[in-house]
């Protein structure tokens, strides 16, 4: 199994001892752990990476100097399946070494891949952590191509509302946006490249905000007044030379090409400009822009630094956040409960449908360190339930069975046996009794008896003990009779054939 990667003597950021403020950067999953490689890539410095991840070989190759694998008991080593039960369940085995990491910093970016099993269900446990420990939190997520079907966009969707309940501040980047802003020839990893360009230029810009001396210098306090309990946040770079700088990275940074979002209806905002030469024209044009985009009441917090290194270029950095409900994108109307420095009561939105209202602090911890009676996970579709938990007071406690009735002539119902059946095997008791039909009375067995009319044949008659010549003569005069009547003759079979040879 995997080695815990971090080194307990260096916990503490070098930030911490010289008064800085200290910023972490926590991969959760291959793609936050992809994300934290490419940023250590392109050298950036003064931040501290850390990368989790439940499969053992992508975690080795990462370059994130502090790593963890997450759940080695659970999934041992093997990764989550793109399931985010496992992944969760595997974060919050690990819920002491992400403890001791994150423990003393003053800002957590959290970036992970939603849609899969370790990034969608392991982050919203980092930011239940951080979020218990009272740090600034923001989280930059991507959401999955649409051509990565229905489940893994379902599982996506419910990560990013798990991740919005802990966390202060969240940025979604739709991955269907990079075909855009692609053309036929960009590889896949060039386009992911230019997805983490949010992540990156969002922590790069925020810790040169606050660690880098300039004309009109922001510190983390001004971060947290834009940041704390922001729900959905708006993060804007833009980047340009030449005479129309200004313009170019203006338009990028208001409206990324990357983000369903804008600064339109914000109330909370910070506009960082740095370049060489930064001219107060420019700042002066740039900020009309967006005041006149933001809210009238907008709150509006600005900074500018000198750059001999940029030459002529002019970045400008926006983090817009406090959106009306009628400039928020469809997809993320769900407002985010922050954790900020105190107790808020804000409204838990669970991902499963249903709401419950409280403080964020004292609430009841969904990720415990030691799994407690009623844990109720956010991903799993068989909820444990709390089996040795007693019954609340006032529960209907299950009755034991009645004794069977000695003879069924003696039998007789208990009052509630209306609550052993079914509500549709009890309808006469939701009947009026004036309605209620009367049982109807079995017969006496003589009214079954009626008469049977019964054909008998006709039988011949037997002979009787006259004399022969009376018989031939009745018989004769039976025949005569007949003749009279039908007019015709009857056939010889129908003759008595001893009275025709007598009579000849």
């Amino acid at each position: 199994m995997a080695e815990k990667k971090y080194d307990s003597d260096s916990m503490n950021f070098v930030m911490d001892n010289d008064g800085y403020a200290t910023i972490r950067v926590v991969g959760v999953g291959g793609g936050g752990c992809n994300a934290v490689d490419r940023m250590i890539s392109e050298d950036v410095r003064g931040i501290e990476f850390i990368t989790l991840n439940t499969d053992h070989q992508a975690l080795e190759r990462s370059k994130a100097s502090k790593r963890i694998q997450l759940g080695e008991k659970i999934t041992r080593g093997l990764g989550a399946g793109a399931n985010p039960e496992i992944g969760e369940k595997a974060a919050a085995e690990s819920r002491d070494e992400i403890t001791a990491l994150i423990r003393g910093t003053d800002l957590l970016f959290i970036t992970a891949g939603m849609g899969g099993g370790t990034g969608t269900g392991g982050a919203p446990v980092v930011a239940q952590i951080a979020q218990d420990l009272g740090i600034l939190t923001v989280a930059v997520v991507t959401r999955p191509f649409r051509f990565e079907g229905a489940k893994r966009m379902e599982n996506a969707e419910n990560g990013i509302r798990a991740l919005e309940q802990y966390v202060d501040s969240l940025i979604v980047v739709p991955n269907d946006k990079l075909l855009e802003i692609t053309d036929e020839d960009t590889s896949l990893n060039d386009a992911f490249s230019m997805a983490d360009q949010v992540l990156k230029y969002g922590v790069t810009g925020i810790a040169d905000l606050i660690s880098i001396d300039g004309v009109v210098n922001l510190d983390l306090a001004d971060v947290r007044r834009v940041m704390v309990g922001a729900g959905v946040c708006h993060m804007g770079i833009g980047r340009a030379k030449g005479p129309d700088r200004m313009e170019v990275s203006l338009d990028a940074a208001l409206h990324s090409p990357l983000l369903d979002t804008t600064v339109d209806g914000a109330h909370r905002l910070i506009v960082s400009f740095a370049g060489g030469n930064v001219k107060l024209s420019e700042i002066n044009e740039a900020m009309s822009m967006i005041r006149d985009a933001a809210a009238p009441d907008s709150d509006i917090i600005f900074g500018a630094v000198n750059s001999d290194a940029m030459e002529d270029e002019l970045m400008i950095t926006i983090i817009a956040s406090g959106f009306d409900s009628n400039s928020e994108p469809p997809q993320e109307q769900l407002r985010i409960p922050g954790m900020g420095l105190g107790q808020r009561t804000t409204q838990k939105v669970s991902p499963f449908g249903g709401s419950s209202a409280g403080s964020s602090r004292a609430s009841a911890n969904p990720y415990p360190a030691r799994r407690s009676e009623g844990y109720r996970s956010h991903f799993s579709s068989n909820p444990e339930p709390a089996a040795s938990q007693p019954a609340a007071s006032g529960q209907p406690q299950p009755r034991p069975a009645e004794a069977a009735p000695a003879t069924r002539s003696n039998y007789e119902p208990a009052q509630d046996t209306a609550r052993d059946v079914p509500a549709f095997l009890n309808n006469n008791d939701a009947q009026p009794a004036a309605t209620r039909p009367e049982p109807v009375s079995r017969p006496e067995p003589s009214a079954y008896r009626e008469p049977v009319q019964r054909v008998v044949p006709q039988r011949v008659p037997e002979r009787s003990a006259q004399p022969d010549s009376q018989v031939r003569r009745s018989s004769r005069d039976t025949q005569d009779t007949e003749k009279k009547k039908t007019g015709r003759i009857l056939p010889w079979f129908f003759s008595d054939n001893e009275d025709d040879r007598s009579d000849e």
